[in-house]
């Protein structure tokens, strides 16, 4: 029998670092690219901060979501998770996949755990995002869900999905945060 260490060390040399994480240990299934570029299409409606969510159930986007700068807790996790309440009730979230452009905060990844997400993909990592001047809770999405394994078992948490499209976004926003904190005569 295969167990995880050896899984994880037979292929650790053929996938990079950034994409094989815990619980990501079976095959990628087709299609994660086009449910990302979804995420990236969400995102792009905030272009200061496009942290972008969309939820798939059965092969079809059910929710979606941006961030909003009008509450603290709207990221766009958050958004797509509301947005799935009002149009499908809370259910089914085991069956779902939650696609967004950055890897979830603390926030988002423990409301992932609480909903029983079956899968969370992520295209900027949390240390990615501190790099185009985000502040971060040092706290991978990983770690949440290892924290949560008394009640959360996700089949799959894979980061780095489209991540160097998601890593452009993010880096535009920052150029126009910068761009528009010089315009406003703020430091």
């Amino acid at each position: 029998m295969l167990n995880r260490r050896r899984f994880l060390g037979a292929v650790g040399g053929s996938v990079g670092a950034a994409q094989l994480l815990p619980y990501a240990a079976s095959a990628a299934p087709l299609g994660h690219e086009h449910f990302m570029a979804a995420a990236v299409e969400e995102g792009r409606r905030n272009e200061r901060y496009p942290f972008g969510a969309v939820i798939v159930r059965s092969g079809t986007v059910v929710a979606r979501g941006v961030a909003s700068g009008d509450n603290p807790t709207s990221h766009g996790e958050m958004v797509a998770i509301d947005d799935h309440v009002d149009r499908l009730g809370n259910q089914g979230w085991a069956d779902a996949t939650l696609y967004t452009t950055a890897e979830p905060c603390p926030m988002c990844m423990s409301a992932c755990a609480w909903a029983g997400i079956g899968q969370v993909v992520w295209g900027t990592s949390i240390e990615g995002l501190r790099r185009t001047g985000l502040d971060q809770i040092d706290l991978a999405a990983t770690a949440v869900a290892e924290a949560s394994k008394s009640f959360y078992t996700p089949k799959l948490l894979l980061g780095g999905v489209l991540a160097d499209e998601t890593d452009a976004l993010f880096r535009r926003a920052q150029d126009l945060r910068r761009g528009g904190a010089e315009e406003n005569g703020e430091d």
